[in-house]
């Protein structure tokens, strides 16, 4: 049978965001907050019904061909409308970020987030993307923003939001209007 999004999607992210142990309010946050990417759907909010399935945005189908660019024309229409007005906080991997890419005034109040994980090496600062680290980050992050209430207005206030959560946080502003900030997650031990 069909149940919440929130209930039928797992994995590193969704284990370290652990929507079901939430209080009440940072729920309802969630709710109206919180878009999930899909192969087969495009995008569900947490509280839709859907039954399980499996189906990843990396899957070529016969007749289709590859869902991230299926998607694309739809979700250009539809995204811009389910941002709102504030903050579009894009937490999605590069086959997800195939469906839909955010342009002009949207792009201007959106900020992609990547987690690196800082060791020293030979006395020399290396850094990588280390996934399983990268989407367990990702998932705190959004409990915390949505555990203390935060609503930073655009990628600014996030920077600031972030860093007063304790997070390292190295921002990359956009050069000209009409492109997503780059913001970088710092992260020196791996938990």
């Amino acid at each position: 049978g069909a149940r919440p999004a929130g209930e039928i999607y797992t994995g590193v992210l969704y284990d370290a965001l652990g929507l079901a142990t939430l209080d009440a309010a940072a729920k309802r946050r969630a709710a109206r907050s919180l878009l999930v990417f899909s192969g087969l759907w495009g995008a569900v909010g947490i509280t839709d019904r859907i039954p399980s399935y499996r189906c990843s945005m990396g899957v070529k189908l016969p007749g289709l061909g590859a869902l991230g660019a299926y998607w694309r024309t739809p979700m250009a229409s539809a995204m811009p409308e389910a941002a709102g007005d504030g903050l579009v906080l894009d937490l999605r991997s590069s086959a997800y970020a195939a469906a839909w890419k955010p342009k002009g005034e949207v792009a201007d109040r959106t900020a992609t987030v990547r987690v690196l994980h800082a060791q020293m090496v030979d006395g020399v600062e290396k850094r990588s993307v280390v996934s399983h680290f990268n989407k367990a980050t990702k998932g705190r992050i959004v409990r915390s923003l949505l555990e203390t209430g935060a609503q930073p207005k655009g990628p600014a206030e996030l920077v600031e939001a972030l860093r007063d959560l304790g997070h390292v946080v190295e921002a990359e502003v956009p050069a000209k209007a009409g492109k997503a900030w780059g913001l970088d997650v710092v992260v020196r031990e791996i938990h």
